[in-house]
């Protein structure tokens, strides 16, 4: 397998299960009934499994755009060490987004914020000079 499809993996694999936490932290402060129902007053949860929700939804909005390019590069067959270490790049970045962000880190949060955005824009500038 290719870096750069391994990395999209890797990555996909960790925002498929970031939800996971939070979710058990949900049915641990409200019960089970609470948490699978529509309570209109429900329990706060905990303010880390705020921000690993949060952390959640900026992973699967950035997800659609690396997965996008990498998919795109396969299919343009184009494969080299700047796509690879781009995607190594983000899927670290991506992980340290989301620890840093549940723990309330915010300028680590935002440098691996940025790191991943600069990922992307190698992978990007990679296929635009094809």
């Amino acid at each position: 397998m290719k870096p750069e499809l391994l990395y999209l993996c890797y990555a996909t694999a960790l925002t498929g299960v970031l939800w996971v936490p939070y979710v058990l932290e949900r049915v641990l402060t409200r019960g089970v009934i609470s948490a699978v129902g529509y309570e209109e007053q429900p329990k706060p949860q905990s303010k880390w499994a705020q921000r690993l929700m949060k952390a959640h939804g900026n992973a699967v909005e950035n997800l659609v755009v690396f997965a996008t390019l990498i998919l795109l590069a396969n299919a343009m067959g184009v494969s080299n060490p700047a796509i690879a270490t781009a995607s190594m790049l983000y899927f670290w970045a991506r992980l340290v987004h989301a620890v840093t962000y549940t723990l309330g880190i915010p300028w680590i949060r935002t440098l691996a914020f940025l790191t991943g955005f600069a990922a992307q824009a190698m992978v990007a500038l990679q296929l635009l000079s094809h």
